[in-house]
């Protein structure tokens, strides 16, 4: 199901389920799971270029150009750190059972209050299926914005990625005691349906990025519905 959230001549931005691909992988002829960006493109019958992606097990926002020079533009933007993304995450209370004792790992308390701000630096490295801490990986650096307990008992958080490496919220928050619910692959013992994770992209700000209003974005996209 293809759910549109904004469309200009531009630009398409579509809030994307969980388990769908944002974008073909390398084995398309042989991969059977769904993907969001071929199904827009049959749906518009022109061609469409990704601007940032979303991993498969990941929901929420996710922007496609529908031109080469706003593509070029959008491009710009992200690599620029022009744009501003809020994911919303849901994970555990705090522990290092899911981390191999023999991993380094500092495993520092966090006494956690309402409103807590943090700012996580470290460096990534990506492996085939997931990332890892490395002194040769690339630098990240998450703001993380705890935002309290919710009905159900889970932790919940505002996250912005400063930097854009794979897997870099799900890595951060695991190795800092807080496992996402639903992300086996980062040490969750909670497995939620449709191999989904309680990690989503609710909102993208465009205010600070160059010519964004003169390609007809608005300052803000976003989303209410994070998790159903």
């Amino acid at each position: 199901m293809i759910i549109k959230v904004f469309e200009n001549e531009n630009f398409v931005i579509c809030n994307k389920p969980s388990g769908v691909l944002s974008t073909p992988s390398r084995f398309e002829a042989q991969d059977e799971r769904g993907c969001l960006g071929t199904e827009l493109q049959k749906s518009l019958g022109l061609q469409i270029y990704p601007v940032h992606r979303l991993d498969f097990e990941v929901s929420g926002l996710v922007m496609y150009a529908k031109n080469a020079e706003a593509h070029r533009k959008a491009n710009g933007w992200f690599e620029n750190r022009q744009v501003e993304k809020t994911y919303r995450a849901q994970t555990q209370h705090q522990n290092f059972e899911h981390w191999p004792v023999e991993v380094e790992n500092p495993r520092w308390p966090i006494d956690l209050k309402e409103k807590s701000h943090f700012e996580w630096k470290g460096k990534l490295l990506k492996g085939k299926r997931r990332a890892y801490s490395s002194p040769h990986g690339k630098p990240t650096l998450t703001v993380a914005d705890y935002l309290g307990v919710d009905s159900s008992g889970a932790l919940q958080w505002d996250l912005h990625p400063v930097t854009g490496r794979s897997h870099q919220l799900r890595f951060d928050l695991s190795r800092h005691g807080f496992p996402i619910l639903g992300d086996r692959l980062y040490g969750s013992k909670v497995a939620l349906k449709d191999q989904r994770i309680a990690l989503c992209s609710y909102r993208i700000e465009f205010s600070k990025a160059p010519g964004a209003d003169q390609l007809g974005l608005p300052s803000v996209v976003e989303i209410s519905a994070l998790f159903e």
